[in-house]
């Protein structure tokens, strides 16, 4: 499998460097995304370093730092976001770019047991709940991959993806052929 350094500044930076690399080592459309947390109150940290964040695994040793990091910082003042950015690269090398957002703040204690990585710590006004607290189907419907993700369906179904006409994006040799 190959293996992508993510050294961007941004997610869209590494997703296009992830896209980039696999459709030169392919020659095939490619799809690839970068995503994390970005907490106001710390400049935007984690970031693009979220997965990598302190050298911390996902998890509550990861989310235990960061509320510690922010003790005494009003919940107010605790605005996050989830960003996904996903990167398609067609199959004529043309550069798509589609993006997800989910805002949030962080909790004061970490509360659920759904979802993964800084869920538990990602409270969200509008439903008085966390991420980990939230159904799946709640999760999918909010989440900034599903954004994401939504986005790029619809640019692909513009183009006639899946409704067995030819494709400018995927090049098939058969309808309903697998990407």
């Amino acid at each position: 499998m190959l293996e992508v350094e993510e050294t961007g500044t941004t997610f869209m930076e590494n997703a296009r460097l992830k896209a980039w690399a696999y459709f030169e080592a392919t020659g095939m459309a490619t799809v690839a995304e970068d995503s994390g947390l970005e907490i106001d109150a710390l400049g935007g940290e984690p970031g693009v370093y979220s997965a990598r964040y302190q050298g911390l695994p996902d998890g509550p040793l990861k989310n235990a730092y960061l509320l510690d990091r922010l003790n005494g910082i009003a919940r107010t003042r605790r605005g996050c976001r989830y960003r996904c950015s996903i990167v398609l690269v067609d199959r004529d090398a043309h550069e798509h770019t589609f993006e997800g957002v989910c805002a949030a703040q962080i909790a004061d204690s970490p509360a659920g047991t759904g979802g993964f990585g800084f869920d538990p710590i990602a409270f969200l006004p509008r439903f008085g709940r966390t991420m980990a607290e939230l159904t799946d189907a709640e999760k999918n419907r909010i989440s900034h991959r599903g954004r994401a993700a939504r986005t790029l369906i619809r640019h692909l179904r513009r183009y006639g993806l899946g409704s067995g006409t030819s494709s400018p994006i995927i090049r098939s040799t058969s309808p309903g052929a697998p990407l």
